[in-house]
């Protein structure tokens, strides 16, 4: 008997000396987007990282489109069990998730200090009644691309600074016979088409709701519509833009095939890549264009990380996140993603060999406008980019589409 005590004792004793891994080890599961912004290699470095510095966690990493990316979230918290511990939601969705219950309020969990830190654009992306529902991670509005060799052989000094201009320019190099459509666009049916639409509404101050009401079939937001219709009727869009998304816009302007493109940061890098690109040493950026009232236009398409409401990993989530937007990885990865920190943008990892993307940033991040802020957005999104495609297809007149757009969003609210 006294052995079998000394041998179970023994036992004990082997097992609470256990690296802390062996017995603790926990898993996160996060979703993220496997479009646009960081890619899916820059991800999974910042997720392995982390678990470098975090022995006994690990991070199951899941990658969906854009488009199924709200719905996996949906979904996910109405399924039993736990779910995803982090999620990245879009700038539109915080009024949804947080309404509904689908995130936990971070707002304790962030330092005040930090705050200041970080542009104000960013914090919009989590925030809701006064409220943090997750950190900024992804900072970023749609740019004006060129291609400068186009430019030149058009003899344009300067890329456009005001949406007339950028037409203007634009029959000039169609009527030379240097590319057949000089403009391309992300039009699909689809949230792309509303982040266009917003970019060119804010510039002709557009103003989606006035006095509580949906105020889209008057002022910069029919124009934006007016504007968009005119660009195809004219011939300076490729017609294609319509079914297109931000990839295809990105293939179409590196290929040689546009001489502007309106698109997300990530694509300034990727277009001088030449794995990627056939048009290396031509690439321009700047903001997109204003008109005479506004020096530019931006739409905030910047997203945050949050912890789900079902987490059963919390802490260990919130610490995942603090990692993947700390100044040290977003400056480490900054080639298709902006930091969300002001500093940032005066770190030598961030700035040396895309001056002119950082310095055009710089100008657009401040002005960036929100698309239409609702609980319902979901509903409103799906019925604007309806009648915007039903104009640009020719099926609706922009004024008769835009009232019905208004009419419609009235029944959401």
């Amino acid at each position: 008997m006294r052995n079998e005590k000394v041998v179970l004792a023994a036992a004990l004793i082997a097992g609470s000396m256990l690296p802390l891994t062996a017995r603790a080890e926990k898993t996160l599961s996060a979703l993220f987007m496997s479009q646009a912004a960081y890619s899916e290699a820059d991800v999974r470095a910042m997720a392995a990282g982390f678990e470098k510095a975090n022995a006994g966690i690990k991070v199951k990493l899941e990658f969906v489109p854009y488009d199924a990316l709200h719905d996996k979230i949906v979904a996910a918290h109405g399924a039993g069990g736990a779910g995803y511990d982090v999620v990245l939601f879009d700038v539109v969705w915080p009024a949804e998730f947080a309404s509904k219950g689908f995130l936990q309020d971070v707002t304790k969990r962030i330092a005040p200090a930090d705050v200041a830190k970080v542009f104000p654009g960013a914090w919009t992306t989590v925030s809701y009644k006064s409220k943090y529902w997750g950190m900024p991670w992804i900072l970023d509005t749609k740019f004006l691309f060129y291609n400068t060799e186009m430019l030149k052989k058009a003899g344009i000094a300067a890329p456009p600074k005001t949406w007339d201009e950028l037409e203007k320019q634009a029959k000039i190099i169609k009527d030379k016979g240097i590319v057949k459509y000089p403009l391309v666009w992300s039009w699909a049916q689809k949230e792309a088409i509303v982040c266009d639409f917003t970019t060119i509404s804010a510039a002709y101050g557009g103003q989606f709701f006035a006095d509580g009401k949906p105020n889209f079939h008057v002022g910069g937001t029919l124009e934006a519509a007016k504007y968009m219709k005119a660009s195809l009727d004219a011939g300076l869009t490729n017609p294609n833009s319509r079914e297109y998304e931000e990839e295809d816009v990105r293939k179409v302007f590196s290929n040689g095939d546009a001489a502007f493109a309106l698109n997300w940061g990530y694509m300034y890098n990727m277009a001088k890549d030449p794995k990627e690109s056939k048009v290396v040493g031509k690439v321009g950026i700047v903001s997109a264009p204003g008109t005479d009232k506004v020096a530019a236009s931006a739409v905030n398409g910047s997203m945050g990380l949050g912890i789900t409401a079902k987490s059963a990993n919390p802490e260990e989530a919130w610490r995942f996140i603090q990692h993947m937007s700390a100044p040290a990885t977003q400056e480490k990865y900054a080639k298709l993603s902006l930091p969300i920190w002001k500093a940032s943008f005066s770190v030598p990892a961030v700035t040396q060999g895309q001056e002119d993307y950082v310095a055009a940033a710089a100008k657009s991040l401040p002005l960036m406008s929100a698309r239409p802020e609702t609980p319902s957005y979901q509903e409103l999104s799906s019925i604007l980019q309806k009648q915007l495609h039903s104009v640009l297809l020719g099926a609706s007149k922009p004024e008769v589409a835009m009232k019905a757009t208004s009419d419609a969003v009235a029944k959401l609210r």
